[in-house]
C-alpha cells in the first residue's frame, strides 16, 4: 500500500471534499478519486459515504483515519531519522517539557548540547505529564523532562534532579515563613492544583504533603500550568504547591515557605525511547552527563 496513498486519504478525511483534496495534495481529482475506490476495495471497506453534495467518513473510514495519522506519522518520523543518521550527527530532536523543568536546567541543557552538536535542532514544547505520554508514545516527541511522571514500561528514564516542594502563598496571607509551624495551618485554605487526570502521580504526590499532615487540601480551581496557578496566587485566589524551581521568577510578587524537611521531593525525570539512544547516540550521552 502506497504511503502517498494513506497520504491523501489522510487530506481527504480532513477536507471532506474532493476538489479542495486534490488541490491540497496536488493530484488531478480523477486521480485522487481513482486511489480511494482502489483502497477501500483493497480494504474491503467503505470509507466514506458520498453523493453530489457531501463526502462523510464511514464508521470504517473514522477508525482508519485514526490508525493511518499514527501510521503515517511514525513513518514520516523514521524516514526524517534515517535521513539524519545518513548524515550524521545533524537534524532536529524534539522534547517536551513541565514548567519547573524550563526553570531550572533545561535552558543549560540545550545550550551545552548546541555548543558541542550545533547542526542539532531543538524543537521545545511546553506540555503535562499526560501529554507527554501520548506525545513519546505516538513519537511526536524524542524526549520528554516531566515531573513525578507515571513511567510506562516502554521508556527508559533518570531522574535528574530532586527538589523540594514549596507551599505558595499571597503576599498578605497570615502565614509567612517567619510563623510557620507546621502544615495543619493550612487545613482551611483554599487550594489550586492540577487535575489528577494531567498527572496522577504528581497530584497524588502533592496531596500527600498535606494527608500526612492530617487533612485533605480543599481543591477549588484546577489547572495544569504552573505558571497560571501561581497567578491565580497572586490574585488572592488559593494557594498552591509548586517545586521551588518554578519560583524563580515571580519576585515580590507572592511569598513562599519552602519544605526542605518533607520526604516528597519534585522528581525532574527525563523520558526517553531506548532506540533513541541507537538513532541520536551523542545526544543521549550529553544529556546523561549534562551536570545539573
Amino acid at each position: 500500500m502506497d504511503i502517498n496513498v494513506l497520504k491523501n486519504f489522510l487530506v481527504l478525511a480532513e477536507t471532506l471534499h474532493f476538489t479542495k483534496s486534490s488541490d491540497k495534495a496536488f493530484i488531478a481529482q480523477p486521480a485522487l478519486s481513482r486511489q480511494i475506490k482502489q483502497l477501500e476495495e483493497s480494504l474491503n471497506a467503505q470509507l466514506f459515504k458520498r453523493d453530489r453534495r457531501n463526502v462523510e467518513l464511514t464508521p470504517a473510514g473514522k477508525y482508519f483515519k485514526a490508525e493511518m495519522e499514527r501510521l503515517v506519522n511514525q513513518f514520516d518520523h523514521a524516514a526524517k531519522r534515517t535521513a539524519q543518521l545518513h548524515k550524521g550527527e545533524a537534524g532536529e530532536i524534539r522534547i517536551g517539557y513541565t514548567y519547573s523543568v524550563m526553570q531550572s536546567f533545561l535552558p543549560g541543557m540545550i545550550r551545552h548540547i548546541n555548543e558541542i552538536l550545533p547542526d542539532i535542532h531543538t524543537v521545545l514544547l511546553e506540555i503535562n505529564n499526560k501529554q507527554q505520554a501520548i506525545d513519546l508514545k505516538n513519537k511526536e516527541i524524542d524526549i520528554g523532562f516531566s515531573t513525578n511522571p507515571v513511567i510506562n514500561d516502554d521508556l527508559k528514564s533518570k531522574v535528574l534532579l530532586r527538589d523540594n516542594f514549596a507551599v505558595v502563598l499571597p503576599l498578605d496571607h497570615p502565614v509567612s515563613p517567619e510563623n510557620f509551624n507546621d502544615l495543619s495551618v493550612f487545613a482551611n485554605d483554599r487550594f489550586i492544583l492540577p487535575p489528577r487526570s494531567e498527572g496522577s502521580l504528581y497530584v497524588g504526590t502533592v496531596e500527600s504533603i498535606f494527608i500526612e499532615a492530617g487533612f485533605l487540601p480543599n481543591i477549588v480551581h484546577k489547572t495544569p500550568f504552573a505558571s497560571t496557578g501561581i497567578r491565580l496566587v497572586e490574585a488572592g485566589l488559593g494557594i498552591t504547591v509548586e517545586p521551588m524551581s518554578s519560583l524563580r521568577n515571580y519576585p515580590g510578587i507572592i511569598k513562599y515557605i519552602e519544605l526542605k524537611d518533607t520526604p516528597q521531593k519534585a522528581e525532574l525525570t527525563m523520558l526517553w525511547h531506548a532506540e533513541l539512544e541507537t538513532e541520536m547516540p551523542r545526544v543521549i550521552e550529553l544529556l546523561m552527563n549534562f551536570s545539573i
